[in-house]
């Protein structure tokens, strides 16, 4: 059981003082990889031009765009709410990065109250995200939102 509290303590923690997003997103990726347990992958797609660019990240390579709408990375921020995908291989459309993905949750940041990008993770392991780690992540989001809008 992951104690969302003092992730987001953390998070504060790391990110005080701190006005470079750059920073602050790569230290986020890493409290989340390396505090969670069964992830693959933790980390950003930031909305540029009409698409998902990838950002500061965790874990092993990655697609660098995303359109927006496509895959479950795209789909979440074109809808603007979180995804909890249990099985990404049922999901249609899944971009399949790394194929040692099977679960993932995606969850749109807002800055200045327009779409900044997306906070994604990936787990090995089918059904990994339950609704106390959705409700947690999605707590984390709005703190690291309230980081980067400074």
């Amino acid at each position: 059981m992951t104690d969302y509290k003092l992730l987001n303590q953390q998070l504060l923690a790391l990110t005080e003082g701190v006005k470079e997003p750059v920073s602050n997103l790569a230290n986020a990726s890493a409290l989340l990889f390396y505090t969670l347990p069964d992830l693959n992958w933790a980390g950003f797609y930031l909305y540029k031009n009409d698409a998902l660019l990838l950002g500061p990240f965790q874990g092993k390579h990655a697609c660098t765009k995303i359109a927006m709408g496509k895959g479950v990375c795209g789909t979440a921020a074109l809808q603007g709410e979180t995804l909890v995908v249990p099985d990404v291989h049922t999901f249609p459309g899944h971009i399949a990065c790394d194929g040692a993905s099977n679960a993932e949750i995606v969850i749109p940041l807002y800055v200045g109250g327009t779409l900044y990008g997306v906070l994604d993770i990936d787990s090995p392991v089918y059904h990994r995200f339950t609704e106390e780690d959705r409700g947690g992540l999605e707590a984390f989001a709005r703190t690291l939102e309230a980081v980067l809008n400074g």
